[in-house]
């Protein structure tokens, strides 16, 4: 393998070879919907918000928040104000009674396991085991074993050799010294941006079962002298105090919103007056109506964590509340994005 640059971004698009893994367990929502519930003919009936949705099916909110929000962005459904109705296309292929209907063409689809997964997840709100597999974790116990958590690491460590220097090269990080990644995995992150600004120094933080995974990677990145790791427990654990910078890549997604409301309120707390907040992440647009590869991602988020795609309006709010302000926003490679917020 190459040695990895971190201040080179390819020349390549990397847009399809990203979306058919991200988008992969979208066509089991829809298949869990059209076939199982026969949504579509209720909803052309039943005009209604995600409470209504809710109500009607016994279902919980963050998974009916991630369906509705990729229905709206294939165009099958619209929404007015907070209330969802049928559009053009999803009542002449998603109604049961259209001649046009297309549930007999799903239907061969729906023993999948992911799809009959996502009516347990509706239903209750929590994730699915990892990959669907029969016998395990969902992706947060599965983290605690040191095995998993190294094909894990590995795995989002590849993604961040391209989405990192991309992240990097959108921002100005002149003002800024010390860095902490929260959740930083690998580190790819990290060094990602000291690579990218000179003047900066960072410590990844996450749990012990990352850490040696994280120590040996910034060694063969060529960072050890300004990136180091500190293991810990973000949710359970004050933030390491002393940075003018905290990063949240791909993290927040992980979680539902008491966890993001505690992190951020966390983050407040920790750094430095002055400081910047950064999250970095796939991102829905503010009218949560897309773009679609982000709302095809957060179904794959819904099935096997606790989150979702957070949506810009979503986390300027959470931020607000928090005490941040002066929030901005700008897409970076791969459908990914990075917002920041500053501490006054």
């Amino acid at each position: 393998m190459n040695p990895v640059d971190l201040t080179r971004i390819p020349t390549a698009d990397p847009l399809r070879a990203y979306r058919y893994r991200d988008g992969l367990y979208a066509a089991d929502l829809v298949t869990a919907a059209l076939v199982h519930l026969d949504f579509f003919t209720w909803l052309a009936a039943n005009p209604s918000s995600v409470t209504g949705i809710c109500t009607h099916f016994d279902f919980a909110e963050r998974p009916v928040d991630v369906m509705m929000t990729l229905f709206v962005a294939n165009g099958f459904v619209r929404r007015n104000g907070d209330v969802f109705h049928i559009a053009d296309s999803g009542l002449e292929y998603l109604v049961a009674d259209s001649p046009w209907s297309l549930a007999p063409y799903y239907r061969s689809l729906k023993d999948r396991p992911v799809t009959m997964d996502y009516l347990k997840v509706l239903k209750t709100g929590k994730p699915a085991n990892w990959g669907a597999y029969d016998e395990g974790f969902d992706w947060h116990r599965s983290m605690e074993d040191e095995s998993f958590a190294r094909q894990f690491t590995a795995a989002m460590d590849c993604r961040g050799v391209l989405l990192g220097p991309a992240m990097a090269k959108a921002l100005d990080l002149s003002r800024f010294s010390r860095l902490l990644d929260i959740g930083g995995g690998s580190g790819i992150y990290a060094c990602s941006l000291v690579a990218n600004h000179p003047g900066l120094s960072a410590t990844v933080f996450d749990q012990a079962s990352v850490e040696k995974i994280a120590r040996t990677r910034v060694e063969e990145l060529g960072f050890p002298d300004r990136v180091d790791v500190r293991a810990g427990d973000m949710l359970t654990q004050p933030l390491p105090e002393g940075y003018d910078l905290h990063l949240y890549s791909n993290v927040l997604h992980d979680w539902d919103v008491p966890e993001v409301r505690q992190l951020l309120a966390a983050s407040f707390a920790a750094l430095k007056p002055g400081g910047m907040l950064i999250i970095h992440d796939a991102i829905i647009g503010p009218e949560k109506d897309g773009p679609l590869p982000v709302a095809e991602y957060s179904a794959m988020l819904m099935h096997s964590t606790q989150g979702k795609c957070y949506s810009v309006n979503e986390y300027e709010a959470l931020l607000s509340e928090a005490g941040f302000r002066g929030f901005t926003f700008q897409t970076t490679a791969a459908d990914r994005g990075v917002m920041t917020a500053g501490k006054p």
